[in-house]
């Protein structure tokens, strides 16, 4: 896939899909091909364009295309095989036929399909640009692991070679069906490759999340724990939309002038206190409601002014790091922790790293593998992880 992947998600009602509509309909209008798809149950696309949206791909202006995905449509569709072939494994291993049909309604399985179902609405099309209006972010951050999860426990469960695998279900099952086996072993093969593509389309320089919020203080702190937790994941966030600013009253007097200019500061500050994160775009409150196509281009005429829409304007800068300061080495996460919980342990090879219940494990270069971690700080660019060399491994 070519195109330019761009996610939108924020906190539930923050007006995140009027965004996504408005930023596709701008791209449109400046001439590119554009897609805008929705994951979000609340199917609420359509409304923001004001004409109805199925699963199929429609056309909504010229250069400008939709599609609003239903996951329970692909869960009947596209899962049903993988199930029986998960139930054929499963009762090969002994487990009673009824647990096993409960064991196979995997929890993350509508959200898995709706994402690889824009990963295949990218690539059938000449877009160059695909906009998604995903979930709330909560919902978001599950959807955008899961890739990396199941890849990972389905390693574990069944590793990559192909022989192994079969040599693996023939011997559970007992049976010398090779080519039902086989199949299973296909199936398998197939899902661990499709969540591999999705995993590296997600942490790819081609795909991005923007983040939208309305300029309060939890939803604000929510924000921060989302670019932390994106960058665990290694997915890159280009950059954050303040909606609905109360607009500035001028010189006007009175109760709701009083009102609009005490408000207007508030939120002035919570944006001031984002300013490490990069430039924040922000969009003011408009008295009617933004629905249709004349309304969405006005929204982003507000937004992008004559600046690229794809521009990003995050903060930059790698997300690890490792720089030698004196007889130590410091590895240099580059997350906004700020009030975060955070735990590091050492895994192996690897850092476990976890912020606020979620967990990363990062990789360590080959020289701090033979290194021991005496200590970790905080400071304004993120988090340090001092190793020292451990002489037993030093000279391997």
């Amino acid at each position: 896939m070519s195109a330019r992947l761009l996610l939108f998600t924020g906190k539930g009602g923050v007006g995140k899909t009027t965004l996504a509509a408005a930023t596709a309909a701008a791209l449109a209008a400046g001439g590119r091909k554009a897609l805008v798809v929705s994951t979000d149950p609340a199917h609420s696309l359509g409304d923001a364009f004001g004409v109805p949206l199925g699963g199929a791909v429609s056309e909504v202006d010229a250069g400008l295309h939709a599609a609003q995905i239903d996951p329970r449509a692909l869960v009947d569709d596209a899962w049903r095989e993988l199930r029986g072939h998960l139930r054929t494994v499963l009762a090969g291993a002994g487990v009673d036929e009824l647990d096993a049909e409960e064991l196979t309604v995997l929890p993350g399985v509508e959200e898995l399909l709706a994402l690889a179902e824009v990963r295949r609405l990218a690539g059938t099309g000449p877009w160059d640009v695909v906009v998604v209006d995903c979930g709330p972010t909560a919902e978001t951050l599950r959807l955008l692991a899961l890739p990396e999860a199941l890849g990972s426990y389905l390693e574990r469960l069944f590793p990559t070679h192909r022989r192994v695998v079969r040599g693996l279900l023939a011997g559970l099952a007992g049976s010398t069906s090779v080519e039902r086996w086989d199949a299973t072993a296909d199936a398998l093969g197939r899902l661990a490759e499709s969540l591999e593509q999705l995993r590296a389309l997600l942490t790819s320089e081609a795909t991005s999340v923007r983040l939208v919020l309305t300029p309060e203080r939890v939803v604000a702190a929510e924000t921060r724990r989302t670019v932390t937790a994106l960058a665990l994941q290694g997915i890159r966030v280009d950059g954050v939309v303040a909606n609905r600013l109360v607009p500035h009253p001028g010189a006007a007097r009175g109760a709701a002038a009083t009102w609009m200019r005490t408000r207007r500061a508030e939120q002035d500050a919570v944006l001031a206190s984002l300013a490490d994160l990069g430039s924040v775009r922000c969009v003011e409150h408009r008295a009617g409601e933004p629905v249709g196509l004349p309304a969405l281009l006005e929204i982003a005429a507000g937004l992008y002014g004559e600046t690229d829409p794809l521009a990003g304007t995050a903060a930059e800068g790698p997300l690890v790091d490792v720089v030698r300061v004196g007889d130590e080495y410091e590895l240099r996460l580059a997350v906004a922790v700020g009030d975060s919980d955070l735990d590091l342990v050492r895994v192996g090879d690897d850092l476990a790293v976890t912020v606020d219940g979620r967990r990363k494990l990062v990789a360590l270069p080959s020289l701090l593998r033979r290194c021991e971690v005496v200590g970790a700080e905080l400071d304004e660019t993120g988090l340090a992880v001092r190793f020292r060399p451990d002489p037993d491994l030093w000279m391997r």
